[in-house]
């Protein structure tokens, strides 16, 4: 793709869809700090995001079967009624049936009033593309909507890019209506969007490249974890992209030093430098990520106080 052929995918005044990943923040004693998080989740559905509970960035990838289904709860509990949130449906640890399995989690995903999204699971890697297209075929088979994941392997082991015969696949699946594109790769997001395009125009891409936030500009709506450190800055910048404003430059270009500051090698441990972030401008009770999850350095905190103030949020 030519750098013209990038240029004409710009959409200006576009209305954007966005989602924010929740960060599940714990206490000073290292127990999930439930309070903490709802509030996140309504502070975060005030700002006019959807809110993402058990994805990469909620640690789902550690916690308990049982801790999932309470986040579940908590989620449900928080928001108002009739509220839309987007829930990972995880399945990497489990034995059995892999479409079972899934269909389990996508079960108890739609009773608590939520959309699943399927997180890769490193069982189908040496599939073959029509293998993995018929098992998500008969994983959604009957649901209203439910949501595929496409992550980096540099996020975690399960992830996988899919090649162009999947994507093909996955956007003709009919209840299959929309893609997390977690790459980091801005070419490779731009050929999806572009495929996007040809086969299923109301099919949504949404970034996850937390690096490349600016990817709203070219036609991708997003599900970033980076959205969970301000999602009212978030929206603002949606607010000022759709509307015109020239302000909104200046904002994502302050959102993107924190993406790039955040998700620095080793990128798990940007939910680290998010609890840091929260905890600094008072939103969260610790700055302790789950104990399993690795860790930034001790000068962390200088780094995200810089982010924060220039977010005007010190």
């Amino acid at each position: 793709m030519s750098i013209e052929q990038v240029l004409r995918r710009i959409r200006p005044r576009r209305q954007v869809k966005g989602i924010a990943a929740a960060l599940l923040p714990f206490e000073d004693n290292g127990a999930i700090a439930v309070e903490a998080f709802q509030k996140h989740l309504l502070r975060t559905h005030s700002a006019g995001l959807t809110n993402a509970v058990n994805m990469d960035t909620g640690y789902v990838n550690y916690l308990s079967e049982e801790e999932q289904q309470l986040v579940l709860q908590w989620t449900r509990a928080a928001l108002p009624a009739q509220t839309k949130f987007v829930a990972g449906a995880y399945v990497e640890r489990l034995d059995g049936d892999i479409v079972g399995l899934y269909r389990r989690k996508i079960d108890e995903i739609v009773a608590h009033g939520g959309t699943p999204v399927i997180i890769q699971t490193a069982r189908l890697h040496h599939q073959s593309a029509s293998e993995k297209i018929k098992c998500y075929q008969e994983i959604c088979r009957g649901y209203d909507e439910v949501l595929a994941f496409e992550l980096s392997p540099v996020f975690a082991p399960n992830g996988e890019v899919f090649d162009d015969e999947t994507i093909r696949g996955l956007m003709h699946i009919p209840e299959l209506t929309g893609l997390k594109h977690s790459s980091l790769d801005r070419m490779k997001e731009l050929e999806r969007l572009a495929l996007r395009d040809e086969e299923r125009p109301e099919f949504t891409i949404y970034t996850g490249n937390d690096l490349a936030i600016d990817m709203i500009e070219y036609g991708s709506d997003y599900l970033l974890g980076l959205a969970t450190f301000t999602p009212e800055r978030f929206a603002e910048r949606d607010r000022f992209w759709e509307t015109g404003d020239p302000a909104y430059y200046a904002l994502s270009d302050a959102l993107q030093h924190l993406g790039c500051v955040a998700f620095r090698p080793p990128v798990p441990a940007y939910k680290h430098s998010a609890a840091i972030f929260l905890n600094l401008i008072g939103r969260m009770p610790s700055a302790k990520p789950h104990v399993q999850n690795p860790t930034r350095p001790a000068w962390e905190p200088e780094l995200m106080r810089e982010c924060a103030q220039r977010l005007n949020l010190d």
